[in-house]
């Protein structure tokens, strides 16, 4: 691997792609790390990442608003092209669809499928012409099977796929490999009001996942040299969706 190869891991701050930016830092990875508001996490991800002696740049856009997206990635794109972009951007707003105002669904739906876009669209030409990269979308269980009270989120998940595989089409004889990674129930700030004596029932060997393995799968879809999977989404979830 080339020592000045970087990853480009979007929501990177915390939980998730937190865990992704440090398993590719420790795979000799600097890291374009992009967060929104929370600027003590993110220098908090950069100190760790440094402390594995990779470079780690900070990156504060909302990636709902393409503008933003645009001009925080254009200026580091004239100077590099990332080998890895991870797409871990996630919100949620759960509510039941009957109750559920305009701004719960626009707001998911900007934030974890219009950021999509807004990245993808920012840097995929400089993939193109480097005529190589892996792109790994972080979708979720919900976006496989839907969720009571998540009609939003839901959406914006399966979206994603529908997005990644559409490009996978699109950019594979590019050399570029677009892939999904699909979480079930995993252990961070976003699952932990979660009730786990429902929940456990329904997963086969009986636990949550971690951030770490999620990582380690997105891990071996950036880094695995013999890599035959394309336009694929791989599901993290203990069994829950099989």
């Amino acid at each position: 691997m080339q020592s000045n190869n970087i990853a480009l891991v979007v929501g990177a701050s915390r939980g998730i792609g937190r865990a992704i930016a440090l398993r590719l830092a420790q795979s000799g990875f600097d890291i374009w790390l992009t967060y929104k508001t929370n600027h003590d996490a993110a220098e908090s991800v950069k100190s760790e990442i440094e402390a594995l002696g990779r470079l780690c740049e900070l990156m504060a856009f909302d990636v709902s608003d393409y503008e933003q997206t645009k001009t925080a990635l254009a200026e580091k794109l004239e100077d590099a092209t990332p080998y890895i972009l991870v797409y871990n951007s996630g919100i949620t707003r759960d509510n039941l669809l009957v109750w559920m105002t305009e701004d719960e669904w626009n707001s998911v739906l900007s934030t974890n499928l219009d950021g999509f876009f807004n990245v993808a669209r920012t840097v995929i030409f400089s993939m193109l012409k480097a005529k190589r990269g892996r792109i790994v979308v972080v979708s979720s269980a919900s976006g496989q099977i839907g969720q009571a009270g998540q009609v939003n989120y839901s959406a914006s998940k399966a979206g994603l796929i529908g997005a990644a595989k559409a490009l996978a089409r699109e950019v594979g004889k590019k050399h570029i490999l677009v892939n999904v990674v699909a979480p079930g129930f995993i252990e961070t700030e976003m699952t932990k009001e979660l009730p786990k004596e429902q929940i456990l029932p329904l997963i086969p060997i009986k636990r949550l996942g971690s951030v770490e393995d999620v990582a380690s799968v997105v891990n071996f879809l950036c880094t695995e040299e013999n890599m035959y999977i394309h336009g694929q989404v791989i599901g993290i979830n203990g069994g829950l969706v099989i």
